[in-house]
């Protein structure tokens, strides 16, 4: 019963709150940005500055991590 009491308490309070929020008129965005798309464009491949910052062995392979979920 006590349990009852206060949460009975805590929505009443919760309402008093409620009813002090002053009521606002809705704000629309319009937004004409939507479905921008851009040319596709080709970057220059180069692996030196690709493997810059890999892990290589001494056979210059690249050396990796095996997948977690392979077994």
């Amino acid at each position: 019963m006590e349990i009852e009491k206060e949460a009975e308490n805590i929505l009443n309070k919760f309402s008093d709150v409620l009813d002090k929020i002053p009521d606002l008129e809705e704000t629309q965005y319009i937004v004409d940005n939507l479905n921008r798309t851009r040319e596709d464009v080709q970057k220059d491949n180069n692996p030196e500055k690709i493997l810059r910052n890999a892990r290589v062995d001494k056979q210059g392979s690249v050396v990796a991590e095996k997948g977690k979920w392979t077994k």
